[in-house]
């Protein structure tokens, strides 16, 4: 996956993926590494606090999406008809989220 990754692209990852390697890696490729620094580490780099948050909605939104049974286990095996599963399940989540509760 991290071979996709190519000059001004934005890798979003958590603490697990703290290595000087890994920032290295994406720092040869062109692309920046926006990754929370781990408590104990001596060296800071450059974070934007509102691209992780933007990360974490969307691992919420997955998170919810897997509560859907249809989707967790993929009852649907035809790739357009789980994409429609999918949509759905999508929808209901927002307008849970959005709907009106007046």
């Amino acid at each position: 996956m991290f071979e996709t990754l190519a000059a001004g692209n934005i890798l979003l990852a958590d603490r697990a993926y703290d290595s000087d390697g890994l920032r290295e890696e994406m720092a040869w490729r062109g692309a920046w590494a926006n990754i929370r620094a781990m408590p104990n580490r001596v060296k800071t780099f450059p974070f934007c606090r509102w691209v992780y948050r933007q990360r974490n909605a969307v691992e919420r939104f997955f998170n919810k999406l897997k509560h859907f049974r249809a989707v967790a286990t993929r009852y649907e095996k035809r790739d357009d008809n789980f994409l429609a599963s999918v949509q759905l399940a999508s929808i209901r989540i927002w307008l849970r989220t959005y709907g009106s509760v007046t």
